[in-house]
């Protein structure tokens, strides 16, 4: 079961992901004089309600600060949640992003493993659907109950780097459940004619994603 949901999300573009099984490099640990600040938040205000999302750019800066620049170009604003895959009650995942259009894409980002942040992939956690690594763009996961076999994970053969985690749900999590929770199509699918069965009969859209106070 978890290896099938592992294998959905690397399909985001029903491209198999390239193998690369060299080790992760060790995380460079924050100095402890430092004073900690507040990480950013986000609120999406959806159609279904507002979710609030605590980033993480101090141990995911390459994946928290790409997320961060789609909310701050305002990339965001109108994206849909596209697509939700649920295994079983409250565990899966819901998706939604820019999906690839054109005017709204940034370049791909770097591949940020949780052997380097320290992010795992636990209930709530937001995280980056990519192919290979290093195809992460501007499409977004929240996942529904805790899923270790999201972690990169060195011991494995192949594609070992796993997803990179960035952020977690802080307030809005019945948003999240409700969008995951209600009834998808049987027949809709993406263009190319990807994930039927997984795209919500009336998806919910991100109004406006805007940083707020911590």
């Amino acid at each position: 079961m978890i290896r099938t949901l592992t294998a959905c999300l690397l399909t985001l573009s029903a491209l198999p992901a390239m193998a690369q099984t060299a080790p992760a490099p060790a995380p460079v640990p924050v100095s402890s004089a430092t004073p900690a600040k507040p990480l950013p938040r986000v609120a999406l205000t959806t159609s279904a309600g507002v979710i609030t999302v605590e980033v993480d750019n101090v141990r995911a800066p390459i994946s928290g600060g790409n997320f961060l620049r789609y909310v701050d170009q305002k990339r965001l604003d109108g994206a849909p949640f596209y697509r939700v895959v649920k295994v079983q009650d409250h565990f899966g995942f819901v998706q939604f992003g820019v999906n690839g259009a054109p005017a709204k894409v940034l370049p791909p980002i770097k591949h940020e493993p949780t052997t380097v942040t320290g992010i795992k992939h636990t209930d709530f956690t937001l995280s980056t659907p990519r192919r290979a690594p290093g195809t992460a763009r501007g499409d977004f996961t929240i996942l529904l109950g805790d899923q270790p076999s999201f972690d990169a994970d060195p011991s494995k053969p192949g594609d070992n780097l796993g997803f990179a985690a960035f952020a977690h749900v802080v307030d809005g999590k019945d948003v999240v459940l409700k969008i995951f929770d209600a009834p998808n199509s049987p027949t809709a699918t993406l263009a190319g004619g990807y994930f039927k069965g997984e795209i919500p009969a009336a998806p919910v859209k991100i109004l406006t994603a805007r940083r707020v106070a911590p």
